[in-house]
């Protein structure tokens, strides 16, 4: 039996996934709900960054720590190997996550009075974050026929002359799994240069793509303009380090290093613990043959749930995205309501979903499910999904 079969038990491990559902969906009690909705794996890190992080442990000792050039080599490298993105090592500030880096880039550019541009549906934090800074948001809600989402650039362009500062892209795009095309990067690149606009791109889901899909980043493409693109990937997502914290700020340009690294400075920011560290490099070194397993599994899976799908609920659709481990369920035939799908999955199904108006009301009919888990899992989950529209 290979790790992406074996079924390990996360509950009592402060996981947010599979111990505090009953929080998240105010549920009394939640010990038989599957948990299938926030964005983390229920498969074990590959080992070559266990063993690091173990190694270091063995050592005993926990004292300060600092990014070794090796660290952002092997950055680098993956970056150059995996994506043909040619970056430096003076490029890279080191963060604890994407989401905080999202913040420091949003406090940094921006004041109370501007505004930061996002496309829903689209992760919760890009309007979650700004509003909290008391930042206007800027919506331009993308065109979705049958499941599938596009830009639209005629709204796009009104958009980014409403005091936009900060354009937010996700690519690849979550919830939707779309592998943005170069003809869509290079007209986004165009229209936020004409009115001065940062952009912010969280690539965090950029090793998680599907062949024959090929991920882009937007600074790769983006010639002269790229001063103007700050890109933040990490390992988290790619290889379930989410718990151990990790990511990487991109940005060609010195002078927005500066104001990052100042920021930063402002606000304690240390760098990465040593764990961190060790995992990050091992990972991006020596985890491609995990990761190339771990697609397939994704794929494979996604494929079950799609099948199954078709041949007993006709009336839900599910399209097999082209990047990240989400599926993205239309369920808009059944007649439904968002809160009668969530009491049923939840109360019938004992399934634990996420409710597609958490990215936004353009998710409103939709259902976010989470397949990197053991295929076991997944059959499980189906059939209470299926159980809870009988």
């Amino acid at each position: 039996m290979s790790d992406f079969e074996h079924v390990i038990d996360r509950r009592k491990t402060r996981s947010i996934k599979w111990d505090n559902i009953h929080e998240v969906y105010g549920i009394d009690n939640a010990d038989d709900i599957l948990p299938m909705w926030i964005a983390d794996m229920d498969f074990a890190a590959p080992k070559v960054a266990i063993d690091a992080m173990r190694e270091r442990l063995d050592h005993g000792v926990f004292g300060y720590s600092y990014i070794c050039v090796a660290c952002k080599d092997a950055v680098r490298n993956w970056l150059t190997e995996y994506h043909s993105w040619e970056t430096k090592n003076e490029w890279m500030l080191f963060h604890h996550g994407v989401v905080p880096a999202i913040a420091s880039v949003i406090e940094t550019f921006t004041t109370e009075e501007d505004a930061i541009l996002i496309t829903p549906p689209v992760y919760p934090p890009f309007f979650q974050v700004p509003g909290h800074m008391e930042r206007t948001v800027v919506t331009c809600e993308m065109i979705e026929n049958n499941g599938e989402y596009a830009i639209d650039f005629v709204k796009f362009e009104q958009a980014l002359q409403q005091n936009v500062k900060v354009f937010i892209l996700c690519n690849p795009h979550n919830p939707g799994g779309i592998v943005w095309s170069v003809e869509d990067l290079e007209k986004i690149v165009e229209l936020c240069a004409k009115y001065d606009v940062l952009i912010l791109s969280d690539e965090i889901h950029a090793d998680l793509v599907f062949q024959p899909h090929k991920h882009t980043p937007i600074a790769a493409i983006a010639g002269e303009e790229a001063k103007r693109i700050i890109t933040c990937v990490a390992p988290t997502k790619t290889f379930n380090l989410a718990g151990v914290q990790a990511a990487v700020m991109i940005a060609s340009d010195e002078q927005v290093r500066s104001k990052l690294e100042k920021h930063a400075m402002a606000h304690g920011q240390m760098s990465l613990s040593p764990f961190a560290a060790a995992a990050l490099k091992a990972a991006y070194e020596e985890g491609r043959p995990w990761l190339d397993e771990l697609l397939t599994t994704v794929s494979t899976n996604m494929d079950y749930v799609i099948e199954q799908f078709q041949e007993k609920l006709p009336q839900i659709k599910v399209r097999k995205p082209q990047a990240t481990y989400l599926l993205w369920i239309d369920y808009r035939e059944t007649g439904l309501s968002e809160e009668e799908m969530m009491e049923r999955l939840l109360h019938i199904g004992r399934l634990a979903l996420e409710p597609g108006s958490k990215y936004g009301e353009r998710g409103r009919g939709f259902l976010r499910m989470n397949v990197a888990c053991p295929p076991s899992l997944v059959k499980e989950g189906v059939e209470r999904f299926i159980r809870a529209l009988d």
